[in-house]
């Protein structure tokens, strides 16, 4: 049984569509129920000024991206980065247990926005360099032209990585 909350989100969404020129996109999945979860946000100064979704799935899916998406409009980097699957099953009065799950794919969505967001403002403040040709990145690619790696950045801080590791060595952070 859903909450009215949960209904209203899923009959009215909010903030549905796409940012052109997003400062930050990420996207989800869940192979098992088959719900994908695309944020686009748009930044300044450090607060989050606009998000947008698109989702593929149940009206819980929907109903969590609409809840995500205004409850990070308006917040720094900082705040958006600690809304929980938690607190957005709270804010929309609670989910049936079998779609938790969708808390957790909006949270996941939003936060791989705001480090896409990160790495791509992080590569265009210091001038990133590949670390295994030492060539120039852009902050749009993720594979270096010149030598065609793939690059994996850090979650955390969004600096290139390092091949085969699990700490960062910019920051510290598990990746």
């Amino acid at each position: 049984m859903y909450s009215e909350k949960v209904m209203e989100h899923f009959r009215n969404p909010r903030n549905v569509g796409e940012i052109e020129n997003a400062d930050g996109v990420g996207e989800v999945g869940n192979p098992v129920c088959g719900d994908m979860m695309t944020f686009y946000i748009k930044v300044e100064n450090g607060v989050i000024t606009d998000v947008k979704f698109k989702t593929f799935g149940c009206g819980a899916a929907i109903a969590v991206s609409s809840m995500v998406s205004e409850m990070a409009k308006g917040k720094t980097i900082e705040e958006a980065l600690k809304i929980t699957n938690e607190q957005v099953a709270k804010e929309l009065g609670g989910l049936p247990p079998n779609k938790m799950h969708c808390s957790n794919l909006g949270a996941d969505a939003l936060h791989a926005a705001i480090r896409d967001y990160l790495r791509r403002r992080q590569l265009k403040d210091t001038g990133c360099r590949c670390p295994y040709c030492d060539q120039p990145l852009t902050g749009e690619e993720t594979v270096c032209q010149p030598c065609q790696t793939k690059i994996n950045f850090c979650p955390h801080c969004g600096k290139p990585l390092p091949r085969n590791t699990t700490i960062c060595p910019e920051c510290g952070g598990k990746t």
